[in-house]
C-alpha cells in the first residue's frame, strides 16, 4: 500500500532540505586554500529581516547586502510565518531535539508577550545606537554556538578517534583508516584545529535554547525568538490562513498538541501570527474538516503584548544605550584590542555587527578571537585580533567576505597589504638583543610587507660575560608596518612577547607603555 504524501511530509522536505543547505554552507564557510569564498552560511543572515532592521535603524542607512530580508517579508505577508515553519535552521533543530527531549503540557498562561518584548527592546536600542540583536537572533546563536564550540571540539573528537590508530595500530588498519580520514577532512572537517575563547559560553547559550524544550514544544520560538516575534507582526497581514470546519468547533483535539500553541482555548480561535504552517493539525484530523486557503486577514484576537508592557520596553530600549554611554569601562584604554582589517571604524562597527562569529570561522591563523567585556558588553562577542594565539595572513582577505553586514568591508589584495590595524613596538625589558645582548632577527624574518617595517641598527654592546660584541638591535618603521602581529606571534620567547601590536590609536603614547619604536 502506498505512502500518502500529506502537507506534514512536504514540510518535513522542506526542513531537511534547508537544514543540509545550512550546514553545507557552514562548511564551505571556511579556507579551502584559495583566497575567495563564492558561497557562505551569511547568505542566511541576508534573509533575516530582525538584522536588516537593526542594522538600518543603527546606522540610518539600508545596506544592498540585506535586501533578501524583503524577500522573507514578502513571503511572511503572504503565507504567515511559513519561515519559522519550513525553513529556518535552528527551528529543524528544536523540532529534531523534541523528538528526543520529553517536554511537558502546553502551560495555561502564554509567554509570548516576551518575544515581543525583547524585539521592541532590541529595535529602540537599535535606533538608539546600541546593536543588540547578536545576542538573540537565532541565526547569531546558532552560527556563533557552532563555530565556537561544537565544529571544534567535533574536529577534536574525529581526530582524536583516527591520531592513535595512524601511531600505534598495525599497518594494515592504518592503511584501511586513512582513506576515511581523507573524506572526512575533505567533506566534514574544518581545515584545521581552531581555538576559541568563550567557547563554553556559546555552546551553553545554544544548548540552553535546544533544552528549553523541556518546558515545552518549540519554546524558544514561541516565547523568546524575537526574530519570530518580528515575523508575527507581519503574519498578522498574512492571506493564507487556516479555516476549521464546523465539526472543529466543539473539538479541542489539535490545541494540546499544536507546538507553537497557537490555539486560544477561551474563545476557540486560532492566532494567526503564532501559527507555523507545521500542517500538523491538518493531517492528524480524523474527518480532516479544517484547511488552509487565501483569505482577507481578520485578526480578531488582540496581540500578546498589553500597551503598557509595549511603553516599558520602549523606555528600556532607551535608557540601555545611555547607560552604555556612561559606562566606565569604555572609558580605559586598550591598547592591545586590535579589530579585524577593514573593520568599519568606532560607533560603525557596534551599529554592524550581529555577533555572528563567521569572520573568526574564516580566519586562516585562528587570530580572531570574540571579546568578552574587553570593549563592554556591548562589544561582547565582536571579533578580535589577539595576535598571540594567531597573527593576520598577509594575503587573506576572508573576514570581510563573509561578513553578512559590512561590519568588517570586504578588501582587495593591494587594499590589505596597505591597510593598518595596529602598530608593533618593541619591550626592551623582554627582547633578547636588548635585555639580554644576545641575537635574535625572527620578527624581522616574519615580517611580510615587501619594505620590511623592522629593520637593525648594528651597535657595540658589553655582553654578561664583559666581553665587546656587535649586535643587530630590531627597531620598527611606523609607517611601514601593518600591525598584522606575526612578529608578536613568532617571538620565541615564552609567555608576554617581547614585540607587541598595540591599535593606532594606543601606539602614539608607545612610550607610558614601556615600548619604544625606534632605537
Amino acid at each position: 500500500m502506498a505512502t500518502r504524501v500529506t502537507l506534514r511530509t512536504w514540510r518535513k522536505l522542506s526542513q531537511i532540505l534547508f537544514l543540509f543547505l545550512f550546514l553545507l554552507l557552514f562548511r564551505l564557510t571556511d579556507y579551502s586554500g584559495l583566497d575567495e569564498i563564492p558561497y557562505a552560511v551569511n547568505i542566511f543572515f541576508r534573509w533575516d529581516p530582525l538584522i536588516a532592521a537593526t542594522v538600518l535603524l543603527a546606522t540610518k542607512t539600508f545596506a544592498a547586502i540585506l535586501l533578501p530580508s524583503l524577500f522573507v517579508i514578502a513571503l511572511t505577508v503572504v503565507w504567515g510565518r511559513v519561515f519559522c515553519g519550513w525553513i529556518c535552521p535552528l527551528g529543524t533543530l528544536l523540532d529534531g531535539a523534541g523528538k528526543l527531549i520529553p517536554s511537558q503540557p502546553q502551560p495555561g498562561s502564554s509567554l509570548r508577550w516576551v518575544k515581543y518584548i525583547l524585539l521592541a527592546i532590541i529595535l529602540t536600542s537599535s535606533l538608539f545606537g546600541l546593536q543588540l540583536v547578536g545576542f538573540f537572533d537565532p541565526f547569531s546563536i546558532l552560527v556563533r554556538g557552532v563555530t565556537l564550540g561544537v565544529d571544534p571540539v567535533f574536529n577534536l573528537l574525529v581526530s582524536g578517534f583516527f591520531d592513535p590508530i595512524y601511531r600505534y595500530a598495525p599497518q594494515w588498519i592504518s592503511n584501511l583508516s586513512e582513506p576515511i580520514y581523507t573524506v572526512l577532512q575533505d567533506s566534514l572537517l574544518p581545515h584545521r584545529q581552531s581555538f576559541f575563547l568563550l567557547s563554553t559560553l556559546s555552546t551553553c547559550i545554544l544548548i540552553a535554547v535546544v533544552v528549553l524544550e523541556k518546558l515545552g514544544r518549540r519554546f524558544w520560538c514561541r516565547n523568546l525568538c524575537p526574530l519570530g516575534g518580528l515575523l508575527a507582526l507581519f503574519s498578522r497581514f498574512s492571506i493564507f490562513r487556516r479555516f476549521p470546519g464546523r465539526s472543529c468547533r466543539d473539538c479541542q483535539h489539535c490545541a494540546p498538541s499544536c507546538r507553537m500553541n497557537a490555539f486560544d482555548l477561551e474563545s476557540g480561535r486560532i492566532r494567526h501570527e503564532e501559527c507555523n504552517l507545521c500542517m500538523d493539525c491538518v493531517d492528524d484530523c480524523d474527518n480532516q474538516p479544517s484547511r488552509f486557503r487565501f483569505s482577507q486577514p481578520d485578526n480578531r484576537l488582540q496581540l500578546d503584548m498589553s500597551r503598557r508592557a509595549f511603553i516599558g520596553a520602549g523606555l528600556a530600549g532607551i535608557t540601555l544605550p545611555l547607560l552604555s554611554m556612561v559606562n566606565a569601562g569604555d572609558r580605559i584604554p586598550r591598547p592591545t584590542l586590535l579589530r579585524p582589517p577593514g573593520a568599519a571604524a568606532g560607533p560603525e562597527f557596534f551599529s554592524k555587527c550581529v555577533r555572528c562569529g563567521e569572520c573568526m570561522k574564516v580566519c586562516i591563523q585562528n587570530a580572531l578571537q570574540p571579546c568578552f567585556l574587553e570593549s563592554g558588553y556591548e562589544g561582547m562577542f565582536t571579533p578580535r585580533l589577539i595576535p598571540r594565539l594567531g597573527y593576520c595572513e598577509f594575503n587573506c582577505t576572508l573576514c570581510g567576505q563573509v561578513c553578512p553586514t559590512g561590519a568588517i568591508r570586504k578588501l582587495s589584495q593591494p587594499e590589505k597589504h596597505a591597510h593598518v590595524i595596529g602598530l608593533a613596538l618593541f619591550d626592551r625589558a623582554r627582547c633578547l638583543p636588548f635585555a639580554e645582548h644576545s641575537p635574535c632577527i625572527v620578527c624581522e624574518e616574519h615580517c611580510p610587507t615587501h619594505d620590511k617595517a623592522i629593520k637593525f641598527k648594528e651597535v657595540t654592546v658589553i655582553n654578561r660575560k664583559g666581553e665587546s660584541v656587535e649586535l643587530r638591535q630590531p627597531y620598527v618603521i611606523p609607517e611601514l608596518c601593518i600591525g598584522c602581529g606575526i612578529c608578536e606571534n613568532k617571538c620565541p620567547l615564552p609567555g608576554h612577547s617581547a614585540i607587541r601590536v598595540l591599535s593606532t590609536s594606543m601606539a602614539s603614547g608607545e612610550e607610558e607603555f614601556g615600548y619604544g619604536v625606534y632605537n
